[in-house]
């Protein structure tokens, strides 16, 4: 940890100094080690972009948080980002080693202001205002849940990825001097997809982490408490001699050296001789295409994946790669942490093999959603991902649009459950029609003989607030017997083609559930439904006979909004100029909400939850 004035005041006073070290001046990433907490933004896991940059340096200079800043402008406008998103937007920062989240943000509001209050530039006003704000305990604690895991042990991630800081500070112009946008120009937007293509994670590192924390060792090369056998040079045309020297002898030990598109021929700086070049071109070339080269080159970024698992067993591979599948691993004392993420909007069902010896590992599933923990059963066979994987774990993957687990391998042993079999289920029971919904002192209670939009109706077209569905249910006794369970199930989501946005990110589905639900039986919290499967299990809750359901369900305060007149800063502006200018205000409009369905009690095999 550096020595700066700030920082050391932040020590002294028993607290850390967390910056966002990036952009102008044209900071470096080693810089970060400056700090106290290192923090990024940008949820754009598969691109180069801030929040690698903030983890890989805390990973090279042993600090085991890595903040971000987060939601900042999640599903504009504004009050338009639902639970749903705020999952989405998370699990892309996980899978970057993010493990500290700082939500933006709450938006203060005076008393007598107008509902939904006042609201910043940004789009997320993730306040007390939002009526889905009855589910944020359960979101919080998923948020939780994730965050403690990754802060266990220390981060396995196989690539280290050079980043060529001469050849972008040998570009840099009059008011063009932004090192991170000039680096991700030229590692360029194909290498970092075809490292996780090949399923592999990476940590970015430059010649001052590699000079302060690096050696190269027989177990690959060293920066500070990592262990990397796999180094990419993404083309790469200036490097210091001592750094590709360095590189060299990892090679020579057995690492694999890789890089793409040309070769270095430079040496970096105004100063550089002909003499210096030369030995880095050299050195390149005996490297790269010598009689007997210890490194590879590969010309086409594309082939890359491909080049990769030919030479090293992939962390998780998959029988078909997917580009919706990310993941993180961390090796803990006696325990190997994965956690896998579905960022995408449809269901994803493959199986994965994981880099750890089959048969020496207990494998568990954890659900960070409930925190239930159950034992995973391996499956036979081989998982593919350009090669076959004598030696990993193959576990069986069944994610929703979304969807998240944790798989730890330990040598903990859990037992299966037992294996029951039902000769016949019984049949589900549609609770679709027949509903009594409240919706507070402003609206007359309905009868919904059908589910539907809180909008189709007129007297609640800009309602933002919470209804309460009630119902009664008779369960016979069939639906209760030893080894089944009871699903209280919403429907599934239905996915809608992304667009390209003008800033931040929205989950591109349309779920039967707008936007939180929380429920009872029998006067019972059960739990809340907020993001795929818009399903709960209530077993236990239930009784036989007549039951009583209850589903008080909150929607998005933007539909108060589109039917009131909005916000009008031309005075504001006129006293203090255009300091910001609120996005996307003409897309504010009143969506679906409520309970869309249908909906059932689905009973099933297994225990309960």
């Amino acid at each position: 940890m550096g020595n700066t004035p700030l920082n050391s005041w932040a020590i002294a006073h028993h607290t850390r100094f967390r910056s966002q070290t990036y952009g102008e001046p044209a900071v470096s990433l080693s810089s970060q080690r400056l700090v106290g907490l290192a923090e990024g933004e940008g949820p754009y896991w598969r691109q180069f972009n801030t929040l690698r940059w903030a983890t890989s340096a805390n990973h090279l200079f042993g600090n085991n948080v890595t903040s971000a800043e987060t939601f900042t402008w999640l599903h504009s406008p504004v009050f338009r980002a639902s639970p749903l998103d705020m999952k989405a937007e998370a699990d892309l920062h996980f899978l970057q080693g993010i493990n500290q989240l700082i939500g933006h943000g709450w938006p203060y509001t005076a008393e007598g202001v107008e509902y939904p209050g006042w609201r910043f530039y940004a789009s997320a006003a993730l306040d007390e205002k939002n009526p889905w704000w009855i589910a944020m305990p359960d979101i919080s604690q998923y948020l939780q849940r994730v965050s403690f895991l990754l802060r266990q042990g220390r981060p396995v991630n196989d690539v280290a990825l050079y980043l060529p800081n001469s050849d972008a500070w040998s570009h840099f112009s009059s008011g063009h001097a932004d090192l991170i946008e000039t680096l991700r120009e030229h590692v360029g937007a194909e290498v970092m997809p075809q490292i996780f293509q090949a399923g592999f994670n990476l940590d970015f590192f430059d010649d001052t982490a590699l000079k302060q924390v690096g050696s190269a060792e027989k177990s690959g090369l060293a920066l500070g408490p990592g262990r990397y056998p796999v180094i990419i040079l993404p083309g790469v045309e200036r490097i210091p001699l001592a750094t590709l020297q360095k590189l060299a002898e990892f090679a020579r030990n057995g690492g694999i050296l890789i890089a793409t598109r040309r070769l270095p021929s430079l040496a970096p700086g105004f100063l550089a001789t002909d003499a210096e070049n030369k030995q880095v071109a050299e050195l390149a070339h005996s490297l790269f295409e010598g009689p007997s080269p210890a490194g590879h080159f590969i010309a086409d970024e594309k082939e890359l994946a491909k080049r990769l698992s030919s030479l090293i067993q992939s962390d998780v591979g998959l029988e078909q790669p997917s580009s919706d599948l990310g993941f993180v691993h961390r090796h803990a004392d006696g325990a190997e942490i994965y956690f896998v993420a579905n960022t995408g909007n449809l269901p994803l069902k493959a199986n994965a093999t994981f880099r750890v010896e089959k048969g020496s590992w207990n494998a568990e599933s954890w659900d960070p959603m409930s925190g239930r923990v159950v034992k995973a059963q391996p499956t036979q066979g081989n998982a593919k991902n350009g090669t076959v994987f004598p030696n990993g774990t193959i576990i069986p993957l069944d994610l929703p649009p979304y969807g998240s687990r944790v798989i730890v391998f330990s040598k903990r042993a859990l037992s299966l459950p037992p294996v029951r079999v039902a000769s016949a289920l019984p049949a589900a029971i549609d609770l679709s029609n027949g509903w009594q919904v409240s919706f507070g002192a402003e609206v007359k209670p309905k009868t919904m003989d059908h589910l539907q939009s809180w909008t189709d109706d007129q007297d609640t077209h800009y309602f933002s607030g919470l209804a309460a569905y009630e119902k009664g249910v008779s369960i016979p006794e069939s639906m209760l017997r030893k080894g089944l369970a009871v699903r209280l199930d919403f429907g599934e989501g239905q996915p809608v083609p992304s667009r390209t946005l003008r800033s931040g990110m929205q989950a591109w589905l349309d779920a039967p559930v707008r936007e939180a639900a929380v429920v009872y039986v029998n006067s019972n919290r059960a739990g809340s439904v907020w993001c795929p499967p818009y399903s709960l299990d209530i077993t236990r809750f239930l009784s036989k006979g007549q039951n009583t359901i209850k589903i008080v369900v909150g929607n998005l305060a933007v539909n108060y909004m589109a039917g009131h007149s909005l916000p009008d800063y031309r005075l504001l502006n006129l006293r203090y100029g255009l300091r910001f200018e609120a996005q996307d205000m003409d897309k504010i409009q009143a969506v679906p909400a409520g309970l869309l369905g249908p909906i059932r009690l689905v009973p099933t095999v297994g225990a309960s939850d």
